[in-house]
């Protein structure tokens, strides 16, 4: 007989499902979360919760928030259960469960009013983002893009603002207005220099209203960067049913993860924080370091081999790990073009780093998808893979594999597996991908040709050439025998 989950059922859920050491009433909001999604509650919320658990910090309780139709679904799914989460650690060896609790509220996310009255509450001290890579509104230089037309609408109007960085600066202005510090601003997605991209898009959007406004918000409010790190696969049915069927729990949107997770963060929050140092969080002057190493290994590893298993029929990460060619093409990319230029890391020896990646991909219980790992393009290969590719071109060395990366990606886009089953949309932008990959078949500048997503590395004659020639290879002999190429030395 399995179990709704809920505050009141927490007393009857098995001994082997850990449980909040706190009561609700213990807490008190001191963030303002936009995104919650299965990383937010697999990482930052797991953090804040085992701080609670330690009796400590109860002042630093989550309220929820967001903008988008899937915040609403998170919104209503979560209610029903008190905004209680399953998180469920899965390794080789075995799996744990946990029930945290560290949400006290979810804000409807078609209320701009009440969000931005929630930002002014000087309790707030801090308000965190994890809107997915695409959401900080990047042209293919990383640079923010005051032309987006969900910017220029706030931009014109910005007393009923529809973007989270339009509500996040209604916050800070009710706050000045009020005589209130401002609350800082961290940022949570795997972006380069994420902290300082958020400064981008907050003052961006704030100089498009009035030029003296943005230099507040340059001036006045802290962004700290932050490298974040931990597998967390999307949630289906198959994850629903081993939580009521391994912990008897019923949890409309349970968490799956690995045990592994890692947090650096630069320590600048002027109005206070948790500490979570106590809890494993590394605070840093710095934070640079590992947030290279961690986007151009990690995430730059999982855009590797997601194109070519998608293309080869492969469902899970680990069965792609379970193919020698997929593994031996991630270590040879890894070792010979990714490492030579990511800087040293303190502490860190790079090369045992890319063999722990490498297990953490190889997990058999993640239950991580192909699919995930090929998600939304557009925006991760210009923040994972063609930094990489500028630094070896800057430094004139060959950039075979990861011109092969994209070849990859243009080829997934055209929709069709090597076997011919069809790879359904997966890409915020599928159709111009779609379009520019069927003509990139015969001409595959054409693919280049998307400067908003290639920026200069389209214009290089290296890297151009590199592109074109992979592309080729994997038209003409399908992916399987271009990863046996590469691998070889041969493409």
């Amino acid at each position: 007989m399995s179990i709704k989950l809920s505050i009141a059922a927490l007393p009857d859920l098995p001994s082997t499902v850990a449980t909040p050491a706190y009561a609700r009433s213990d807490l008190a909001a001191g963030i303002v979360h936009f995104g919650v999604g299965n990383f937010h509650r697999a990482h930052q919320a797991v953090y804040i919760d085992a701080l609670f658990n330690r009796g400590e910090g109860h002042e630093w309780g989550i309220v929820g928030a967001g903008v988008r139709a899937a915040d609403a679904q998170m919104k209503s799914i979560l209610a029903r259960q008190d905004y209680l989460s399953t998180v469920v650690e899965q390794e080789a060896e075995g799996t744990s469960a946990r029930v945290t609790a560290p949400m006290v509220g979810f804000l409807d996310p078609g209320d701009g009013a009440a969000i931005v009255e929630k930002l002014a509450d000087p309790r707030i001290r801090i308000v965190s983002l994890t809107i997915t890579e695409g959401g900080y509104y990047l042209d293919a230089e990383g640079r923010f893009n005051p032309a987006h037309p969900e910017i220029v609408a706030d931009a014109v109007d910005p007393e009923t603002p529809k973007t989270v960085f339009g509500l996040i600066l209604a916050g800070l202005v009710a706050r000045r207005e009020k005589g209130i510090a401002p609350f800082t601003i961290m940022c949570c997605d795997n972006i380069p220099h994420n902290g300082a991209v958020t400064r981008n898009a907050v003052a961006g959007l704030a100089g498009l209203i009035d030029p003296a406004l943005a230099d507040w918000v340059r001036d006045t409010v802290a962004f700290p960067n932050g490298m974040v790190d931990r597998i967390t696969p999307a949630t289906s049915d198959r994850e629903r049913e081993i939580v009521v069927a391994d912990y008897g729990i019923e949890d409309g949107w349970p968490v799956f993860c690995e045990k592994f997770s890692q947090w650096v963060l630069e320590d600048n929050f002027p109005t206070g924080r948790p500490a979570l140092e106590k809890v494993g969080v590394t605070f840093v002057a710095d934070v640079s370091p590992w947030e290279t190493m961690k986007i151009r290994i990690l995430n730059g590893g999982h855009a590797a081999i997601g194109y070519p298993a998608g293309l080869m029929d492969i469902h899970f990460v680990h069965e792609a790990m379970e193919e020698p060619l997929i593994a031996a093409y991630l270590e040879k990319l890894t070792r010979e073009e990714i490492i030579p230029v990511v800087p040293p890391v303190p502490d860190t020896d790079l090369d045992a780093y890319r063999a722990l990646i490498a297990r953490r991909f190889a997990n058999p219980r993640i239950g991580d998808t192909v699919q995930r790992l090929c998600l939304d393009g557009s925006n991760r290969q210009p923040k994972f893979i063609l930094p990489t590719v500028a630094d070896r071109l800057e430094r004139g060395a060959p950039v075979t594999g990861l011109a092969l990366v994209s070849a990859f990606w243009c080829r997934y886009c055209y929709g069709v597996t090597d076997s011919g089953e069809t790879i359904p949309p997966n890409d915020p932008d599928w159709d111009r991908l779609q379009a520019a990959a069927i003509a990139a078949k015969d001409r595959p500048e054409a693919f280049l040709a998307m400067a908003d997503i290639f920026g200069a590395a389209a214009d290089h004659p290296d890297y151009a050439a590199g592109f074109s020639h992979a592309l080729r290879v994997v038209w003409t002999v399908g992916a399987r025998e271009t990863l046996q190429r590469y691998v070889e030395g041969r493409l």
